[in-house]
């Protein structure tokens, strides 16, 4: 397995090497390749690229210093790159940031398949973002998936049928009789449920109306 760590405070990267370094990762036979910097991580594309040996996974913090000759500013400019040159290396991004709407615009735009806040950083923790990634998964560390969720209620409830549908659950209807006053298919309307039982993380009709109105959204 080929690895990327790129964060311009060397100890770190030590840190992460030394955590994907251990008995549990050892049937990988990982190989690092070291950055500290947008420039150092560029040429250490190309090369890998020249040499027909592609990185397997990128672990990229969002705060870099710029490659400005090549347009690459941020770490998020380099993930983008990755994905550019490199479609199947997997790619996790690593920030100090734990405002709301930066963490959501990084998984929005950049679409990294792993997103960790560092203040969640644990060997343990960067181990299990690795394995989720590397076996196809998403992986989103606690705080960064809050933060996410934040936005997402408020995308979904900015919707005046989802709002129509809280409200009507929470004076009694079901949802068989919801296509009656809502002008959408019952099928329409459970997809919905489902997908803003997901972003309250509650598992019935009766919990998303309480969190709904808890948190202000009806």
């Amino acid at each position: 397995m080929n690895i990327l760590v790129v964060d311009d405070h060397p100890m770190t990267v030590e840190g992460y090497i030394n955590a994907l370094s251990g008995d549990s990762f050892a049937s990988n036979k990982p190989h690092f390749t070291k950055a500290h910097n947008c420039e150092e991580a560029y040429f250490a594309i190309t090369k890998s690229i020249s040499a027909k040996q592609s990185f397997d996974i990128a672990i990229v913090d969002k705060g870099l210093p710029a490659y400005e000759e090549k347009s690459i500013f941020s770490g998020s400019n380099l993930v983008l790159y990755i994905k550019e040159v490199m479609p199947n290396c997997k790619t996790i991004m690593i920030t100090a940031h734990t405002e709301i709407i930066i963490v959501y615009d990084i998984a929005k735009k950049v679409r990294p398949e792993g997103l960790i806040i560092k203040n969640d950083i644990t060997p343990e923790k960067l181990q299990e973002a690795v394995s989720d990634v590397m076996q196809g998964k998403q992986y989103q560390s606690p705080t960064a998936k809050k933060c996410i969720n934040e936005i997402w209620k408020k995308e979904l409830m900015v919707e005046d049928y989802n709002r129509q549908i809280i409200f009507y659950l929470s004076k009694g209807f079901k949802i068989k009789e919801l296509d009656g006053v809502i002008c959408l298919t019952t099928s329409a309307i459970q997809k919905r449920i489902l997908r803003m039982k997901k972003v309250f993380d509650v598992t019935d009709d009766s919990g998303l109306v309480k969190e709904a109105i808890k948190q202000g959204f009806i």
